[in-house]
């Protein structure tokens, strides 16, 4: 029983690396930029505005030999907190993870009082997370609150 009316994108599996699902269509090339996608050159596979219950609009990420450390999920936990992460391996996913928001960011985010300490001293920027959801941070130094559509990160 064949429905002629559908019609399907079929995407090449990738056999090590790592897929990132989940992410807010709007961020999807913020997470591009955090990763610095235009600088590798392995298979890259980029999915935007598909379409999510959870988040209306989504985007995934599928890099072929490459995965991400701590200090890039963090950056991606910013800006896309629902995001999973599923680890290839021999074509097969062995480690599948959500993005956690930490309880505080050390040296990833720009604070955006130009007033604060961390903008003309060699300090290194520390917030408080005062909202996990819609990430909300908090300046330890100068308590500027910033939220998640305004971030600058490091």
């Amino acid at each position: 029983m064949e429905n002629k009316d559908l019609k399907e994108l079929k995407v090449s599996a990738i056999k090590d690396g790592t897929v990132i699902d989940h992410i807010p269509a709007k961020n999807l090339f913020k997470v591009i930029s955090i990763l610095e996608l235009t600088k590798i050159d392995t298979q890259i596979t980029i999915g935007y505005n598909f379409e999510s219950k959870k988040l209306g609009k989504k985007g995934i990420i599928k890099i072929s030999e490459k995965f991400p450390d701590d200090r890039d999920l963090n950056k991606i936990a910013m800006i896309a907190p629902e995001a999973k992460i599923n680890i290839i391996r021999d074509y097969a996913v062995v480690e599948k993870k959500t993005v956690a928001v930490p309880d505080y960011i050390e040296g990833i985010i720009r604070c955006m009082n130009p007033k604060c300490i961390t903008n003309f001293e060699k300090v290194v920027t520390r917030f408080d997370v005062i909202s996990k959801t819609d990430v909300n941070l908090k300046c330890c130094y100068c308590e500027k609150i910033t939220d998640q559509d305004h971030f600058e990160l490091i």
